[in-house]
């Protein structure tokens, strides 16, 4: 493979500057005040097809998004009035073609709205994206609110001559359709309606006292000696003066950006029993009957089971298999009992040598618990494997890593890759790229790139992440429209002029969010409802992210990406070795930890057993931890309870088992140049082409040839057998 990512020297109509410069820097009802200014019908596109970011205001927007809904809503029910009209429409012509044209404006400003609201939060404010995304949500789904579109497309559903994208799309219609009660009597329309107004106001309840108990939790540090080996900027998140990181006081927080790290670093034990504690038992009775949500949880369940009784299923784990490839629950259990033949067993040889390890410095606890691991296995790493974080960044210096990551996606899928100088973005250091098909002069699409952080905090604080891909727009033949993507990150400058330094996490993440974009970016359907990742079974969604970030994983390609940001030099071998098994030191704790919350998820969407009683059941079967009487970790699981991931949080785990045998592809011919590229070329074919045109199944065989094995991901993880590596 080193013969196929050689370096090379960039184009220079698509190379970065010569620089990168640091930066200095319930429901809202919409009343559209309709500008002289405003295109017509709303459009905020200039004539060449991309955003006039610089004149884009949150006023634009909330007037653009009013006027695209109103002529949204007045499309449907022209489509509708023609369809009573006409005997025996063709479902495409008089259906679908008029939809990808009439809710591709009102897609773009929902997409841009997101976009500013992510990469600069001050020129689109958190309630004003909200309104819009609401408003611009509920009128989208309208389209899947039609009785007669349902039933012309339930009809059309057996016409066999229907090419795989059509057929898909007509299942899409159908499916929602079902979903939205189109196939119920008004009686249990009524009930529908009542059952998901009473859960938005239990999941609204729900989320208040999480993040009221969340930010109720503080504990100050007064005592150097503590934090004294903390890293710098985990100091200054901590600080009460955070300009003044080492004189403190410092404060112990259950923020995503502090909590976490803290338990690596703080040598109190006493310090990380207390945050743990306080972590799992947010939403607890017995820390707060005020802000306790063992009802709520309850409630939520209950109201979740009545709704798929309503529609006809036998549990809501089964409504949520519709949409997914896993397609039942059977088949994610019969996955994990895979993982856990293997993952078990190494989980309690870590916890083993975790353990030895610790007492022979110092340790005097009896056995290994859950507030110990993050602290203890932070300290093997760095004793076994002599890996050094700050020693990794020296070879990832942005430039370097984002110029690498071009040329391996012009390598594999036969593509070019050019930035483009005079585009109106929403920061001066935003860059826009043009995407190219090999020998064409015109884009096939394009996308914007916000790699920094700022010093005036422009980009929202999100708990759950810090970079995004937001799709602005969807390719469509039918409306002419072209993929745009917007890339959005926070890497923080050292100082001016001098280079940002990436971790192999942040490497990792940046791969994966190219990934995750050029599915949306390289697609080649015809219908912006199957494009990219829409129609995309949830739980592969993920998937193109994750193959990127294990491509990382071969060495040539690590050798492309990385430079010594003074020498040049790519990273040795060693250094590579070392940083790959740190990683690998806790992978059967952290599988088995991933396997019980999605295990859980999937048994309280399932059974009807007080939350308490299936935490008892499952934990001994996932974990190798006596399980704490305080510990109530389920009151808090936002994630399925206040969030998008109900019976489905084992997406993240399914995609990236998927994720694994597809890298292990190009692996297995890695010694190839050829063959590398005739791997490529198929994964662009299929992954990044096809988007939800097909079934995820369909896709993967076309890949593969064969079905899903859930090996290629133990041997990633270096997860082992019997003291072998499971998978060569």
């Amino acid at each position: 493979m080193a013969l196929l990512f050689r370096n090379r020297s960039l184009l220079a109509k698509r190379s970065l500057p010569s620089k990168i410069l640091s930066r200095d820097t319930g429901y809202i009802v919409l009343i559209p005040e309709i500008g002289e200014d405003l295109p017509k019908k709303g459009s905020l596109l200039q004539s060449n097809g991309l955003p006039e970011f610089s004149n884009i205001s949150v006023e634009k927007c909330m007037a653009a998004i009013g006027v695209q809904a109103l002529e949204f809503e007045k499309g449907i029910k022209e489509i509708e009035k023609r369809l009573e009209q006409h005997p025996d429409p063709d479902v495409f012509i008089h259906i679908f073609q008029p939809l990808d044209i009439l809710g591709a404006p009102l897609d773009v400003t929902w997409g841009l709205s997101k976009t500013l609201y992510l990469g600069n939060n001050t020129s689109m404010p958190t309630n004003n994206y909200l309104a819009i995304h609401e408003h611009a949500k509920r009128v989208r789904a309208s389209k899947f609110n039609s009785k007669i579109i349902y039933d012309l497309s339930k009809r059309d559903l057996g016409d066999k001559k229907r090419t795989n994208e059509e057929t898909r799309m007509v299942k899409k219609f159908v499916l929602e359709g079902k979903l939205n009660g189109l196939e119920l009597d008004e009686n249990r329309k009524y009930q529908l309606r009542e059952n998901r107004k009473n859960l938005l106001e239990e999941i609204g309840k729900f989320k208040i006292k999480i993040e009221t108990a969340t930010k109720q939790f503080k504990h100050v540090i007064n005592d150097f000696s503590i934090v004294r080996d903390f890293p710098e900027d985990l100091l200054k998140n901590m600080a009460v003066n955070s300009e003044k990181p080492n004189e403190g006081p410092w404060e112990i927080k259950l923020l995503s950006h502090i909590y976490p790290r803290f338990m690596e670093h703080c040598p109190d034990r006493n310090l990380r029993f207390n945050a743990w504690l306080a972590s799992v038992t947010v939403g607890a009775i017995h820390r707060s009957k005020d802000l306790a949500t063992s009802v709520h949880v309850e409630q939520i369940r209950f109201l979740r089971r009545e709704q798929a009784n309503i529609l006809g299923y036998e549990t809501y784990a089964d409504v949520s298999m519709e949409t997914k490839m896993a397609a039942s629950t059977s088949n994610i259990k019969s996955l994990f009992r895979n993982l856990l033949q293997v993952a078990k067993l190494t989980q309690d040889d870590e916890l083993n040598n975790l353990y030895k390890f610790a007492k022979e410095r110092g340790f005097d606890g009896s056995q290994m618990e859950l507030w110990d691991i993050p602290y203890w296995s932070r300290k093997q790493r760095k004793a076994l494997t002599k890996y050094k974080d700050e020693e990794i960044r020296e070879y990832f210096p942005l430039e370097t890593v984002l110029n690498g990551l071009f040329r391996v996606c012009e390598k594999l899928f036969d593509i070019q890759i050019a930035f483009r100088q005079g585009i109106s973005v929403w920061h001066k250091d935003v860059k826009y790229y043009d995407i190219f098909e090999k020998n064409s002069r015109e884009p096939t699409s394009g996308f914007y790139l916000d790699l920094f952080a700022n010093k005036n905090h422009e980009k929202p604080a999100l708990h759950m992440d810090k970079n995004w891909m937001v799709a602005i727009q969807n390719r469509s033949k039918i409306a002419s429209t072209m993929p745009l993507a917007a890339l959005i990150f926070n890497y923080r400058p050292i100082g001016l002029n001098q280079p940002i330094l990436l971790s192999f996490k942040d490497v990792e993440t940046l791969f994966n969010k190219f990934g995750h974009a050029l599915q949306h970016l390289l697609t080649r359907t015809t219908y912006a409802d199957v494009a990219g990742v829409s129609n995309v079974e949830w739980d592969v969604v993920e998937t193109s992210g994750h193959v990127f970030s294990y491509l990382l994983n071969n060495r040539s390609i690590l050798r492309t990406v990385s430079g010594h940001y003074e020498t040049g030099a790519v990273m040795p071998d060693d250094l590579a070795d070392s940083m790959f098994e740190s990683r690998k030191l806790t992978a059967g704790l952290d599988l088995c930890r991933d396997m019980y919350l999605s295990a859980l998820d999937i048994e309280l969407y399932t059974t009807k057993e007080y939350w308490l009683d299936v935490v008892k059941r499952l934990w001994p079967e996932f974990r190798s931890f006596p399980l704490d009487k305080l510990d109530s970790h389920p009151c808090s699981f936002s994630q399925i309870f206040s969030e998008d991931w109900a019976a489905s949080y084992y997406s993240h785990l399914w995609s990236r088992v998927i994720a694994a045998d597809i890298y292990s592809a190009f692996y297995e011919v890695r010694n190839d140049e050829e063959q590398i590229r005739t791997i490529g070329k198929r994964f662009r074919d299929t992954y990044l082409a096809l988007g939800g045109s097909y079934s995820p199944n369909e896709v993967f065989r076309m890949f593969r040839g064969r079905d899903p094995s859930h090996k290629a991901l133990l041997r990633l993880l270096g997860i082992k057998k019997d003291g072998q590596v499971l998978v060569k």
